[in-house]
């Protein structure tokens, strides 16, 4: 297990409620040995004009998963809160209902440097988008 601090579903959700995160309808739902997942409705507050999943929703999924994963591998928070530096995202297929499920794995946990990977799938399973975080 790769987590340094103690994480919950609820404590996640609950820490969410009057942000973005919680504007946006993401919830948390599994946190596994090294990855952690959330999901997201496609729905008027997070698609475009043309009812597609907006693509700046899909980065605030990922940078929300990316951000939360980077500080539960800190050992200390009173010496170090990670800050995102870049963000990418390729967006690969459209959303149009229901919810896309983003989930985020580590690709490098350093000392002064994290690398996180996220996939963003649709309820099929189809990868709508792929995104990394530094």
């Amino acid at each position: 297990m790769i987590w340094k601090q103690t994480m919950s579903l609820e404590g996640l959700n609950d820490t969410s409620k009057n942000t973005l995160v919680d504007h946006l309808g993401i919830e948390f739902i599994e946190i596994g040995d090294d990855y952690i997942k959330a999901k997201m409705p496609v729905d008027s507050r997070t698609v475009q004009p043309y009812r597609l999943l907006h693509g700046g929703a899909s980065v605030a999924l990922a940078e929300t998963l990316g951000s939360v994963a980077s500080v539960g591998v800190i050992e200390d928070l009173n010496k170090h809160m990670p800050v995102g530096v870049e963000i990418n995202a390729n967006h690969l297929h459209s959303a149009t209902h229901g919810f896309v499920y983003g989930t985020t794995k580590p690709i490098k946990i350093g000392k002064r440097l994290q690398v996180w990977n996220i996939e963003i799938e649709d309820e099929e399973g189809k990868l709508v988008c792929v995104s990394r975080i530094t």
